[in-house]
């Protein structure tokens, strides 16, 4: 429709002939159906609005990939980057600390040990002492840990290493709760059975046990060691703290466990069966005084049995226990083992064999030996020198005899032949001579 020159658009123009009836047919419908209608003229309006322009189609070029697959990939590429860029700054991280001198253990400086009290710092270096001038990156943790556990004392250890190039240990020691005598050494030991050795630092007031073999297992020694701590808290529980008074407990045998007093007037073997341990020991300690005043001498009581009481039963039994050597005896004694202990009993039947004062090794041995058959063979030199000489002087006197006898004989053979003429009282004495 072409436009009109003016200024005023008249309604006509606006709205045709055909639009005008058709909205005044929309007026007259009922209020039920308004509502449709309106939607649908203003369909109509829409439709031929004279404003609305035409809408050009713009041609839209599809990708080949969607649009949420090709963030993915995007992402993909970048996480890749940054794990390609990671590693190669790992890489060269790995490089500098491997060859780095910042990183080595230089001395045993660098090496901080806390929870020493029995353990030596040389037992400790021992075991680390070949990671010094190492990078602390490549020392085994685990490896050194499970051999510092290896030394008697130490109960468990840890290692940890501090950048850039300190380590730092930390020992937790074994807690001893008596003496063990095992053969010829004295030594101390844990609840667990395990041997630890005496030391110059500490004092204790324990007693010894008896019953321990050398080379036995811990699985051995535990229930051993479980009967002991179990008749050290019996007999504590009441406060008077008898286990003092204990110099030796021998659990060779859990079925009779045997401790040995000591007692002021004398020490005294008491056997306190497997159980029931104080109330047996109080036995004794009521009846000792008593006992001692109706026996000459008071050896060994047996509370085993509850409705009897054996004094003495031990006195004609035979009891050996292998003895110390001086040195271990010194050692023992400076670390609290009582004398009762120490000593080495044998039976009625036996004669104490004394300790010697001193020991003599193998090539002083030797040396000895050969100094004593040098003296034999110089001895048996000159003994042979003395007979030759007694030989040569008896030899000289009987050729003086047989000499004088043949001078004697000759007198007579003298004076016959016409030589001097003796005495008379030569003469007689020749004569009897000659008669005989």
């Amino acid at each position: 429709m072409a436009r009109k020159p003016g200024s005023t658009i008249l309604q006509e123009e606006l709205y045709p002939s055909g639009a005008g009836s058709a909205r005044a047919e929309i007026h007259g419908l009922s209020e039920h159906d308004s509502d449709m209608d309106a939607r649908l003229v203003d369909l109509d309006v829409n439709e031929e609005s004279p404003f609305l322009r035409g809408q050009k189609r713009v041609s839209a070029r599809r990708s080949s990939l969607p649009k949420k697959t090709a963030n993915r990939l995007l992402w993909a590429i970048a996480a890749t980057v940054a794990l390609c860029v990671a590693g190669l700054g790992a890489a060269a991280l790995y490089h500098y600390g491997e060859h780095s001198w910042r990183f080595r253990v230089e001395s045993s400086d660098n090496i901080e040990i806390t929870g020493m009290q029995n353990v030596t710092k040389a037992q400790i270096m021992e075991v680390l002492g070949a990671d010094i001038g190492r990078n602390i990156f490549f020392i085994p943790l685990a490896q050194q840990k499970a051999q510092l556990e290896q030394i008697p004392w130490v109960e468990s250890a840890s290692v940890m290493r501090f950048v850039p190039n300190r380590l730092t240990v930390q020992i937790h020691e074994r807690t001893p709760i008596a003496f063990a005598r095992v053969g010829p050494r004295m030594s101390l030991i844990d609840a667990g059975g395990t041997l630890m050795e005496l030391t110059p630092k500490h004092k204790y007031s324990f007693p010894v046990i008896l019953g321990m073999n050398p080379g036995e297992p811990l699985s051995t020694r535990a229930p051993r060691m479980k009967a002991y701590s179990e008749m050290v808290r019996e007999l504590d529980s009441g406060g008077a703290r008898y286990s003092q008074d204990l110099s030796e407990v021998d659990l060779s045998d859990l079925e009779d466990v045997k401790v040995r007093v000591n007692d002021p007037a004398g020490d005294v073997g008491v056997h306190l069966g497997s159980s029931d341990y104080l109330r047996r020991y109080k036995i004794y300690v009521t009846h000792a005084q008593g006992w001692r005043q109706q026996f000459q001498k008071l050896e060994s009581v047996d509370l085993r049995y509850d409705n009897q009481i054996i004094v003495n039963p031990d006195i004609e039994r035979t009891v050996k226990t292998m003895a110390l050597n001086p040195a271990a005896a010194k050692m023992a004694a400076a670390a609290g083992v009582k004398p009762a202990a120490l000593l080495t009993r044998v039976g009625p039947n036996e004669r104490a064999v004394p300790k010697p004062a001193f020991e003599l090794s193998q090539k002083k041995l030797e040396t000895k030996t050969q100094a004593a058959g040098a003296k034999k063979a110089a001895e048996g030199i000159k003994r042979k020198k003395v007979t030759a000489k007694a030989v040569r002087a008896t030899a000289g006197a009987k050729k003086a005899a047989s000499a004088a006898k043949n001078k004697a004989s000759s007198f007579p053979k003298k004076v016959a032949s016409g030589g001097e003429k003796p005495s008379p009282a030569i003469a007689r004495s020749q004569t009897s001579q000659a008669s005989q």
